[in-house]
């Protein structure tokens, strides 16, 4: 009995301390993006950061499904996950590139063919892991579950996050392609996320499956091992 109490407690403080993080984490997201709005006013490039970085912070708020499956079962916990992420933060984020794309904002570089056809290579290079780990994960990727099993085979036997990998190597293809200053920003931007979002899906995975800590000292976040 003195367990089931204990346990009990323990979930009430870890969901405190979960909301807590959620509700910092948001509330820095929209504080940035209306810094953006104040100082780059509403059109053009102001537009475009205040719709990328909403769009970041609710695909990052949809990592933790664990904590919204404890509150609304697993399939509301699923659910959340899915309208913040796939109804929600993707097509913001997605929309805010696409403003930042046809922004009329000065070039960074000068552009010339060879910095478009390595911009290019790159794209396709990166679009090998994002596409392959989709393809390996399969619904798991856009409609997480606390019933998932843990996936370590192909890519993901050398890597945790090998969808997230090839995104950095696209986004510094399309940097390439597209070297102006609003779209380099967009980019920027999107470097940070990969990251900050491959962590936020290390703690949920961590509560969802309990050989994911194992699975973390045997496979790199983004980078294989050259020896294994």
């Amino acid at each position: 009995m003195k367990c089931t109490v204990r346990i009990f407690l323990l979930s009430i403080v870890f969901d405190m301390k979960t909301i807590i993080y959620t509700a910092i984490y948001l509330l820095l997201a929209y504080a940035v993006a209306y810094i953006s709005v104040v100082y780059l006013g509403m059109a053009g490039m102001g537009k475009a950061i205040f719709l990328i970085i909403i769009g970041f912070a609710l695909v990052g708020a949809s990592a933790f499904t664990s904590t919204y499956s404890r509150w609304w079962g697993e399939k509301g916990g699923q659910w959340a996950t899915i309208i913040l992420r796939n109804l929600l933060g993707i097509p913001l984020w997605f929309t805010g590139f696409a403003f930042a794309w046809l922004e009329p904002s000065p070039f960074l570089f000068k552009p010339n063919i060879m910095l478009k056809l390595i911009g290019l290579f790159l794209m396709i290079l990166g679009s090998i892991p994002f596409i392959w780990g989709h393809i390996e994960l399969g619904w798991r990727t856009h409609m997480p579950s606390v019933k998932d099993t843990l996936v370590r085979h192909g890519l993901y036997a050398y890597v945790r996050h090998p969808i997230y990998a090839g995104g950095f190597v696209i986004v510094a293809g399309l940097a390439l392609i597209k070297s102006t200053s609003a779209f380099v920003t967009a980019c920027m931007l999107g470097f940070i996320w990969l990251i900050v979002q491959a962590r936020l899906e290390e703690i949920d995975l961590l509560q969802r499956m309990p050989d994911y800590k194992d699975y973390m000292k045997q496979a790199p976040r983004f980078l294989p091992r050259l020896r294994r």
